[in-house]
């Protein structure tokens, strides 16, 4: 390169971002996205200081409130922040708190032992993103306030009198010329709430949705959360719709090497592995060293307990770890004081001595319930047991869906019309529901970039079957034979193997009836039991076919709501109107199923992402299991289909 071609770059273009500029230039940097998941980080921001102070013994309650305009209003009866004057930065500690990145109490051991939240950004970068914020503090029977604008403090901390209160109120709006998405899910905070209150028990958290209100003014929408087990009830909450395998979940609680633990574990008569793992109240998707040290305990002590037993050597089989953890729900909760995250999505632990601490407290602990237990002890092994022959089955059926190669056409299901493109980050599967709208799909489908697979019905219910059975089915091997995908690692027998997945979009698309609900929940369900690895890389969609379309004379649009009919019935009149019902993608032409739901231009792709694994985890065992009554309230909550007259 010449010299002349550097002419132009000098100091003057290297950019400084002062204070949290850089927060609003990069908001993705600090909190994911800028989408639905940042928009409800925030809160959980704002939270993770109050969930702080109850971890330090000065916090019991704590209230959420979402107002009518979205804001966020989040207050609790903790010490409040100091307000006094910080020595070094010559103004008050309130607004250094929230003004200054990676400013806090938490970075000050003598402040906090341990805290929540993962990247440690604080309140500040809620500020950064807010175009209003207003913060009180109550402490020392005084009142304090501060308000700020995208960041920036509108005036000094100031003193508003007397009070009997103390702790801390923040109330934020999130920017709108930052977030795509500015309305808040109830049903999301609901569930973080909900975990939060497992994993600290003894604390009282409400959560209060006023943006919907009764005749009486009251909130149509509102929550309180108080756990005095912890997990033993977050346990008995996950595990509400399986049928258990003892009375009592085993709990295990101390502290080894300076890190308290907390677990509770069950069995069920299920066949998954259900494992959550929590880092300072920190849902840790990707596990880590206390999961680990969590495995390795539990095998090596219900092995030597099952040995002295003698029951291993009657059954004559041979037990791997895996056998351990099928059908057992159990919940790995730890504090650490320096937390080392890593992986993919930063959700893994990585400190090595976590690992030691967590095996010696399981070893020791468990060993104590199997000796005091015998009974369930009896039954646990007996579990272990009839996993391993099913395990052993299921190694032969996984064996017969990867012995074709999964690159020659000729190992390809029979159904499959793929695409000519090997480039997997553009290509595209669409699971279609039924042979006539395979048909369709086909024929409308861009042929180099998008494949297609009929399935023949509803495939098989995963929940309620053995590995090897689900193994054995033509339909989930023609699944995993069209992804490419095997199953096994090195480190995890049961991991999916990702290294040859052949499309990055795996897209279900069945009819926008009731029947297709049904077959998207099997297909979910599969995808979460045994393909987790495709929800957690984004790999995973719903498709959303038209549920009308309304035409008079030429014109014609399509509908995906019933506020979209409605809307179009305003716009053409009430007079020379045509309206079609789709009740499956077989009635539409190939290019109306192309335009509306495989075009890229047209269609409305819905990325299957897990937020919260444990909710998930429990609203797949509701809707898939055997107990009806639960399902049926469920669904009648839930529902989102209207009876359409013929």
């Amino acid at each position: 390169m010449s010299e002349n071609q550097n002419i132009d770059y000098s100091a003057s273009n290297i950019t400084v971002l002062e204070g949290l500029e850089a927060v609003r230039v990069r908001p993705a940097m600090y909190i994911g996205d800028v989408n639905e998941r940042g928009l409800h980080h925030l809160v959980y921001e704002v939270v993770d200081n109050s969930i702080d102070e109850a971890l330090a013994g000065y916090c019991t309650k704590i209230d959420v409130q979402i107002n009518p305009d979205n804001s966020i209003t989040v207050e609790d009866n903790g010490r409040g922040i100091p307000v006094d004057m910080h020595e070094k930065e010559h103004r008050s500690a309130l607004e250094v708190v929230m003004t200054v990145l990676h400013a806090g109490g938490k970075f000050d051991k003598g402040s906090y032992k341990v805290s929540g939240g993962l990247h440690g950004v604080g309140v500040s970068c809620v500020n950064a993103l807010s175009d209003r914020m207003v913060v009180n503090v109550y402490r020392g029977g005084k009142a304090y306030q501060q308000e700020y604008s995208k960041g920036k403090p509108l005036y000094p901390v100031k003193e508003i009198g007397p009070t009997e209160k103390r702790g801390t109120r923040v109330e934020f709006h999130p920017d709108a010329t930052i977030f795509t998405v500015t309305e808040y899910k109830y049903d999301t905070l609901l569930e973080r709430m909900r975990e939060l209150a497992y994993l600290n028990k003894g604390i009282e958290i409400n959560i209060t949705d006023l943006r919907e209100l009764k005749e009486d003014d009251t909130p149509v929408r509102a929550d309180h959360f108080f756990s005095e087990k912890g997990l033993r009830d977050f346990i008995g909450y996950l595990d509400e719709n399986r049928e258990k395998l003892m009375p009592e979940a085993i709990y295990i609680e101390g502290e080894r090497k300076g890190i308290p633990i907390e677990i509770a574990m069950q069995y069920n008569t299920g066949y998954s592995e259900n494992l959550h793992s929590y880092v300072n109240n920190i849902n840790t998707h990707e596990g880590g060293t206390h999961l680990a040290g969590f495995r390795s305990g539990l095998t090596r002590t219900l092995k030597s307990y099952a040995d002295r037993s003698g029951l291993l050597q009657k059954a004559k089989v041979e037990i791997t770890g895996d056998d351990f953890r099928e059908g057992l729900t159990a919940i790995i909760s730890v504090k650490v004081a320096e937390p080392q995250f890593e992986g993919q999505t930063k959700t893994k632990l990585g400190n090595t001595e976590v690992r030691g601490a967590v095996d010696e407290a399981v070893s020791e602990m468990l060993e104590n319930y199997l000796e005091e237990h015998p009974n369930e002890a009896h039954t646990i092994v007996d579990k272990v047991i009839l996993a391993a022959r099913a395990r052993q089955a299921a190694r032969k059926a996984r064996e017969m869906v990867q012995r074709s190669n999964v690159f020659s056409s000729a190992g390809m299901p029979g159904k499959l019309a793929d695409c000519q493109s090997n480039d997997p980050a553009e290509c595209e599967i669409f699971f279609v529901e039924g042979d006539s709208a395979g048909g369709s799909a086909k024929d409308g489908r861009n042929r180099r970039n998008q494949a297609i697979l009929p399935l023949k019905g509803k495939i098989l219910n995963v929940e309620k079957v053995m590995r090897h059975r689900a193994f054995e089915s033509e339909a989930i091997r023609d699944i995993y034979t069209a992804l490419g995908v095997t199953v096994g690692t090195p480190e995890d027998p049961q991991a999916l193997n990702l290294s040859k997945l052949r499309y990055h979009k795996v897209i279900v698309m069945t009819d926008a009836d009731v029947d297709g609900a049904h077959i998207d929940t099997l297909m979910l369900t599969f995808f979460f039991r045994y393909m987790p690895e495709l929800i957690e890389n984004g790999y995973v969609y719903l498709a959303t076919p038209p549920l009308y379309m309304v035409k008079k004379g030429n014109k014609q649009v399509y509908c995906w709501t019933e506020e979209d009919r409605e809307r179009a019935l305003m716009e053409f009149g009430d007079k020379g109107i045509h309206v079609q019902r789709y009740k499956g993608l077989g009635e539409m032409n190939s290019d109306q199923l192309r335009d509306t739901t495989m075009d890229p231009e047209g269609r409305q792709l819905r990325q299957v992402t897990i937020e919260n694994a444990a909710s998930a985890d429990r609203i797949f065992s509701l809707l898939m299991g055997d107990d009806v009554p639960p399902r049926r309230a469920f669904i009648e909550a839930n529902a989102t289909y209207a009876t359409i007259d013929a």
